[in-house]
Formats: structure tokens, sequence, C-alpha cells
């Protein structure tokens, strides 16, 4: 039918595959998946799982056919998501929750005579602050001897960054935007250096595991090699698990994570900009907010404590890492804290560009916050304010932008390492440039400070 589309991420499971119709998400079950798929029902591990709320629920639906396509065995829909994410843009505890709750679903499943058939990070995402898997045909029936599968591929996935993370740098997570089928263990033991070869799940799983990855590279897989009795398995899978839970990153204090603690404003500012940002809130009604620049995500809870899901990004991974920390022991519901930097956001990657979708192609939005933002995007960035226009008209409906005056202190602060070119960095050009594409429905100037800040909605 033609209102139907295939996801383009899709296409390389023969067991089936997502795709929209009227808006819809689906996912088919292919003819040939048929025994697997009711094993993983009949024997009560979706029950379990998605009790559990680890696995993404679905219900089946009739009546509903892919063109003429025969090999059809069930159309199931799923649990809507509002937002897609990608490893690239987890912090170090998204991406340790996403690898523990990999391994949970794994031993899960051995109870119920399955096991996962891949593990890939893709496979995941997060609700409510909590890691989901969301591949619903990644189970298989368990055959007492046979290997994990995917154990190459977690540790690409998985092991592999969060250990570069944990001992080399935070920001080498951002190799997954060039390696999309996960960090070559090789390379991953290069970067890790010979001292965490006295870690042993490291030295097995990352360090031995590239250098027989080496030696087997050009040889035949034999029957002997692919044994691994049931104890094994669950030994490995234990293995990972312990070696996963070892490694742990403290996000230091820098810059932007203490933002907020060496601030310009004043409790009389800061209440007021609240104030204003949450009646904005209740009379736009988004279903999603964007909090671009977030930090630790003060103002992105306003919009997720309404029950408005909130993606709360920032470029500094402490901060991130602070955010997402807050949310788990909190145990916050609608936020997303998530790693992006908006002058080079995620693009679209995977074959033809197309299989992981760019972060603007995520978007329209509802809404926008672009509070404490357009300083660094001009001044830092040397960015013309037609350029910024133009990108924030491609990924929200309505607005809500503070401008921060050069007088402010915080771009005094940014200026005093560099000449001053910014002749048209004022509020007359900001406002000149904003109206040729969005209608300036409010303008407030904060209270004990020089700010303003701008409530917005795209024209047309």
């Amino acid at each position: 039918m033609e209102n139907q589309k295939i996801l383009s991420s899709s296409f390389r499971d023969p067991s089936g595959f997502l795709f929209y119709q009227d808006e819809i998400l689906y996912r088919q079950v292919n003819s040939s998946y048929k025994e697997e798929f009711d094993h993983l029902i009949d024997s009560g591990l979706y029950d379990k799982l998605v009790e559990q709320n680890l696995l993404i629920s679905h219900h089946e639906v009739e009546n509903l056919i892919l063109s003429s396509d025969t090999s059809m065995y069930k159309i199931i829909q799923p649990k809507k998501l509002n937002f897609i994410s990608y490893p690239y843009e987890w912090c170090f505890s998204e991406f340790k929750q996403a690898a523990l709750t990999t391994l949970e679903i794994q031993k899960i499943s051995l109870e119920y005579g399955m096991t996962l058939k891949d593990a890939s990070a893709y496979n995941i995402q997060f609700i409510n602050g909590k890691a989901i898997f969301i591949d619903t045909l990644s189970f298989e029936k368990y055959t007492e001897g046979q290997i994990w599968t995917p154990y190459k591929q977690f540790c690409q996935h998985f092991l592999a960054p969060l250990a570069l993370m944990s001992h080399t740098d935070i920001r080498l997570n951002q190799l997954l935007r060039v390696y999309v089928d996960g960090i070559p263990l090789d390379l991953t033991s290069k970067l890790l250096g010979k001292g965490t070869r006295f870690s042993f799940s490291l030295l097995s799983h990352i360090h031995m595991h590239a250098k027989s990855q080496k030696h087997y590279e050009d040889k035949p897989v034999t029957a002997k090699q692919k044994k691994l009795g049931k104890n094994s398995f669950v030994g490995l899978i234990e293995s990972l698990n312990s070696g996963v839970k070892k490694l742990n990153w403290k996000p230091e204090g820098t810059e932007w994570a203490e933002y907020y603690s060496e601030t310009n404003y004043s409790d009389v500012s800061f209440t007021e900009k609240k104030k204003i940002i949450d009646n904005a809130l209740d009379k736009i009604k988004p279903t999603i907010v964007w909090d671009l620049g977030a930090n630790t995500g003060i103002f992105s809870r306003i919009s997720s404590e309404k029950g408005i899901d909130t993606i709360s990004s920032d470029i500094d991974p402490a901060a991130v890492e602070k955010n997402f920390l807050n949310v788990n022991s909190k145990n916050e519901n609608n936020i997303l804290p998530l790693i992006l930097d908006l002058t080079n956001p995620s693009p679209g990657l995977g074959w033809d560009n197309n299989e992981r979708n760019s972060f603007l192609e995520r978007g329209p939005v509802d809404l926008v916050f672009a509070l404490a933002l357009i300083h660094h995007l001009a001044i830092s960035n040397n960015l013309p304010f037609y350029k910024i226009v133009q990108f924030f008209e491609k990924i929200c409906n309505n607005l809500i932008i503070e401008f921060v005056p050069k007088n402010d202190s915080q771009v005094i602060k940014l200026l005093a390492t560099r000449e001053d070119i910014f002749n048209e960095y004022t509020i007359e050009k900001f406002e000149d440039e904003f109206q040729k594409s969005f209608s300036i429905e409010d303008k407030i100037k904060l209270e004990d400070s020089e700010r303003f800040l701008y409530i917005m909605k795209k024209k047309n």
C-alpha cells in the first residue's frame, strides 16, 4: 500500500522489519521466524521481560498486510517512543545501564530456553531513565552446546566503548560515529594500553579476544570451536556482567558541569526565569521538548515534571552524566539526558547514510529551549545570527530563547582571550534576524539581569 514505509534501519533482519502506516509504527514478523516468535510468547519469556520493564511491549494487529507480502506471519504494534537516541549520544552511566540490561535479558532468556541472537547497542532505548530492549525479534531458541552468537558484537558495542570511556578518555564513545558496528577490539586493545591487562575481564574479553580474532580471521570455524556447554555459557555471561559492573567513571568538575554554582544569576532572576518557562509550557502545551545546552537539566525538569517528554542535551559529558545520575536516583520520568555538540550534531550514519537518523531528522519538535546558549553559538563558534535562525527553523515550531548581551559576565569571560570581532552581536540584530522566520510572542527582561527571555513561534 502507498501509505506504508519500511524503516531504513530495518532491512538487515530476515526475521521481520519495522514500517510506518498512517504515521503508526508496526513490526512485521516473517514466517521464517514463526517458531521462535511463538516460543517467545508461549514460554512466558515475553511476559516476564515486559513485566520487569526490560522489553518493549506490543500488541498484535489484525487485517494489516504489507503490500502483497506472502512471507508475513504476524503484524505487531510496539509501544510508541517519541525519540530514538543512539549510543554515541549516551553518557557513561547510560551506556553501562544499557550493557547490564542486555546481559540481564540474556540471563533470563536462558531460563526460558531462549538466547539473544544479537546484542546490538541500537536495540536499547531509554524510557523514564531506564534502559529497555526494543527488538522483539532478537530472540532464538537455545540449543545445548551452542556458543553465544553475539559475543563479539557485545564486546564491540558495549564493553569496548565502556572500557575506553572508563580507562582512557570519556570522549572515546564518539568512535561509534565512525565504527557503527562497534569499536574494533584490536583498536580498543591498543588504546587501552598494557595497564588494563591486569583486569581479568579486559584481558580476556578485549585483549585476548582481539588477539584471537586476528588469529582466526582467515580460518574456517570448526565444529569443535563452536561447542560451549550451558555452564560455560552462563559463566561467560556472568564474566561479562562482572566486568561491566567494575567499570566506573566519576564526572569531574568541569567548567560546564559546575556552571550553576558560578552563574551570575541572582535568586530573583533565576526564579523568574523558571516561572516564565513554566507559564509558556502551559500555553504552548508541547508533547516533546528539546532542551539544548541543558547542562545538568535544571530547566528540563520544568517540562519533564509536567509529563512532557524532554530531551536534555549538552556538549559536556560530565554535565550529562550528573543529569542522568539525578534522573536515576530520584526516579524522574520523561527526561532523557544526551551528549550533543550543536555545532557538529549527530549525522545520518550507516548504509546510504540512512540507517541512523541525524539529529535534525529526528525533529522538528513542538518546542526547543535555547537558554544561555546564543553567546556560545555566536561568539565561541563564530556563527552569524542568520545561520542560527536557519538551524532553529528546521528543528522546532516554538522556541524559548535567551539573549545574553555583551556586558554579561559570561560573554566578557568568552571575549577575555580573543579579539572582539562581533560588531553585529546586538539585541537589535538578534531580533531582526529571528523575526524573518519567527514571530516574537513575548519578550521579558529578567530581574536583576541584563538578559532577555523570548517566546517565539515559527511563521507559516
